[in-house]
């Protein structure tokens, strides 16, 4: 058992090293504090070497044999755990053969390639001074929907369409046509094909019958929505550049007041320790402003996953995060609000998986996409809650959002849930039609024809405000063919929230949850499947039947809803024995600039970075 303890130890070692190394590259390109796309490529070129490297199988699989004569006991239990991982880690990004390997290395290339590309590509619009400026992925979508002008709207989503064929006159249809044939060399009939099987251990027939199911469910709540707009105000409301500025700008513009991006750090920090979530003593390093160069999506990653070390000691986790607050932009504060309180879930999930290996608590294959998503998912959904609202939105004289203006937001939006919902279904109805067509077919006429269809169907004959094609997970190897894991997590969502509503009544402020997702969500990691955690929580396996049923709510019955959470936020007898601090280091830095960390206390960061945003301002 020695000799075993001994590779095991060494595997998670040797891992955390090649994961590291990759990852804080990831981290200097995708910030723009280095431009050494070939240093990048060939960490990642190694990692992917590592975790689909056939010998290192053989060598599990040998260690694995070699324990069962051994005697039983709880060391031969964890080693046989531990190893486990490792064997579906393995398993889940094996290489089989030469063709394969040499293939998936050309495709680091092509899209490294084509990130270097895309990060001098510069974008412009109408902004809300009415100036022409340069504007980014996040600047562009905040635009649309809260701009009073609607040429400086249109000008937005042409900026979106003009990316869309730069991305197809730049590699991206031969990156299409790579990633095919590699999947195929692997033995898939496509791409699409191979990501759904390797991330959800789906068939993509299987993956459909519940995203199907979804959009029959879905479909006349958003063509009734989309009646009822174009009665009120127009058949010109309905297209891309107007539509969510008739549905929820005026009620953004309103809302801005009620959320400042320089109180959004403290407003994730309360909301999570009262939440009772926290992060094992984790080192976390915080992007949160938009800058040219950056990466134009919030994301997030651990350059060091957590688990137990041979010796039982915790390896706590280094996880970076990132948003994109453009603090003088109106709505700008909100979208950014909600994407650090979505990316801040997935560093407090990833924070938490307590196993005895790394492979255990990483993003990446067998780590279902859907699975992660659930986690972050969830706490991005709780600043829609009326007692949230109530309780941390206020204004800069300290004044709650009013009851009138939460009232007229789920007005506003309810009658859209659906749409809102259907938004994440149709890429993955895009990308396995992309990834179908021949390669004589796949011209960039009909490709950019394909976006358009596809659009239409899932938006009742209508183009999308956020083009296909300017969405930039399709770009990614790992990211792309995987964005149904966000429908299938919001999913996940509703049932969770369901059953912390049955349970305790209430969600914001409740300290139970956070000890009950790192119990029942976060501590297991991949070492079981997204259905197993959701049973272990909720006693039932995955249903979409929460979600629908949130589309298909009146805008009565939300409100009764939204009533009863008022209340509670009013009268409640919250809990005091909420954590004293997230049990984290943190340091919130702009590129390779520190500009607020927690030292001294997280109320002095928070103090130090709202004024500093003030002054990016």
């Amino acid at each position: 058992m020695e000799q075993v303890r001994e590779f095991f130890n060494r595997l998670n070692q040797d891992y955390l090293k090649v994961h590291k190394t990759k990852e804080d590259l990831y981290w200097d390109i995708y910030m723009a504090i280095s431009d050494d796309e070939a240093a990048f490529s060939q960490a990642e070129q190694a990692y992917k070497a590592f975790v689909s490297d056939p010998v290192k199988l053989a060598e599990v699989r040998a260690q694995l044999a070699a324990l069962e004569s051994a005697p039983g006991g709880d060391e031969k239990n964890a080693l046989q755990h531990g190893l486990r991982g490792w064997l579906d880690l393995f398993e889940s990004n094996i290489i089989s053969n030469d063709k394969a390997a040499g293939l998936q290395a050309e495709l680091i290339e092509m899209e490294a390639a084509l990130f270097g590309k895309r990060r001098s590509f510069t974008m412009y619009h109408i902004n809300d001074k009415g100036e022409r400026a340069e504007a980014s992925l996040g600047a562009l979508a905040t635009n649309i929907t809260v701009n009073p002008s609607e040429e400086a709207r249109k000008s937005s989503l042409d900026e979106l369409h003009r990316l869309e064929h730069w991305v197809i006159e730049n590699g991206f249809l031969d990156i299409v046509a790579k990633r095919n044939e590699f999947a195929q060399a692997l033995g898939y009939r496509d791409f699409f094909d191979y990501k759904v099987r390797l991330n959800e251990k789906l068939s993509p027939e299987e993956l459909f019958a519940i995203l199907e199911d979804f959009e029959d469910r879905t479909r006349e709540a958003n063509l009734r929505a989309e009646r009822a707009l174009a009665a009120e105000k127009g058949e010109n409301a309905l297209l891309p550049h107007n539509l969510m500025y008739y549905v929820s700008g005026d009620i953004r513009r309103q809302m801005d007041a009620y959320m400042p991006f320089s109180a959004a750090l403290e407003r994730w920090i309360l909301s999570f320790r009262r939440l009772g979530i926290t992060f094992r003593g984790a080192l976390m390093q915080l992007d949160l402003l938009e800058r040219k160069g950056k990466y134009e999506n919030g994301f997030c990653h651990g350059p060091i996953p957590t688990f137990y070390d041979g010796e039982g000691n915790w390896i706590a986790g280094q996880i970076n995060f990132t948003s994109l607050a453009k603090p003088d932009q109106v709505g700008s504060g909100s979208s950014a609000l909600n994407t650090l309180f979505h990316e801040g879930g997935h560093a407090a999930h990833f924070a938490n998986v307590t196993q005895n290996a790394p492979c255990f608590s990483q993003e990446f294959a067998p780590t279902s996409m859907a699975y992660a998503e659930t986690q972050s998912m969830f706490c991005d959904s709780i600043l829609g809650d009326a007692d949230w609202l109530k309780l941390y939105a206020k204004n800069a004289d300290g004044e709650p959002v009013p009851d009138a203006l939460i009232r007229a937001r789920i007005e506003k939006t309810q009658p859209w849930r659906a749409r809102s919902e259907r938004s994440m279904l149709a890429v993955p109805y895009f990308e396995r039609a992309l990834y179908a067509m021949s390669e004589a077919d796949r011209t960039p006429d009909a490709v950019i024809a394909l976006a358009r269809a596809t659009e239409r169907r899932i938006y009742g004959g209508n183009d999308a405000a956020r083009p296909l094609l300017s969405i930039p997970h399709l770009l990614n190897q790992e990211s792309a063919a995987a964005y149904h894991g966000y429908l299938l997590a919001h999913m996940a969502v509703y049932q969770t929230r369901d059953y912390f509503t049955e349970k305790f009544g209430y969600l914001t402020d409740n300290p139970a949850i956070g000890p009950l997702l790192a119990e029942h969500y976060w501590g297991p990691g991949n070492s079981v499947n997204h259905n197993a955690t959701l049973i272990s929580l909720t006693g039932k396996g995955f249903s979409a039947d929460a979600l629908a049923a949130r589309c298909n709510q009146s805008i009565d019955d939300a409100w009764a809803e939204a009533e009863s959470q008022i209340a509670g936020a009013a009268t409640r007898d919250y809990p005091a024995d909420y954590p004293a601090s997230l049990d984290a280091t943190i340091r919130i830095v702009h590129g390779a600039t520190v500009v607020a960390d927690n030292s001294i206390s997280e109320e002095a960061m928070c103090e130090k970075f709202a004024a500093w945003v003030g002054q990016s301002s």
